[in-house]
């Protein structure tokens, strides 16, 4: 839900470079989407609880395969193309990134490997979508 405050509140707040942002971030955001859903309709790598009777499931899982993280994937995303509109936004939203990223783990949805994964497609989606879009000059 932070992520899609963020992309309704960004335009309000910076005006036509807050909404350049926030259309580089959902057009980004669509794509990561299609990326791991196409990886774990490919992949099918049960989740641990579901592997591992003796973990526990500590939240409802939205699907039944784990890699890669979407989660992490889409939170490393936004984390750096936002710092990179908004650098004063960084230090927030990289710890909040890693808050999610280390939460996959210990809910008992994803392996280590899941997490990893999936940060780096995110880091990798945030590269992309930088160099087709990039940040306004005044802002970065």
């Amino acid at each position: 839900m932070i992520w899609y405050a963020m992309l309704l509140i960004m335009p309000i707040l910076a005006g036509s470079i807050g909404l350049t942002a926030s259309l580089s971030m959902t057009f980004g955001a669509l794509i990561g989407l299609l990326i791991y859903k196409a990886l774990k309709a490919v992949l099918v790598r049960e989740r641990p609880f579901i592997s591992h009777p003796d973990i526990d499931c500590l939240t409802a899982p939205l699907d039944r395969y784990s890699f890669p993280s979407g989660h992490t994937l889409h939170a490393v995303f936004f984390a750096v193309v936002a710092s990179a509109w908004f650098p004063v936004l960084g230090p927030a939203l990289f710890l909040f990134a890693a808050m999610t990223a280390l939460s996959r783990p210990i809910l008992g949805l994803h392996y280590p490997t899941d997490v990893l994964v999936g940060g780096l497609i995110g880091w990798s989606l945030a590269q992309l979508i930088l160099h087709l879009i990039p940040p306004a000059t005044s802002m970065a």
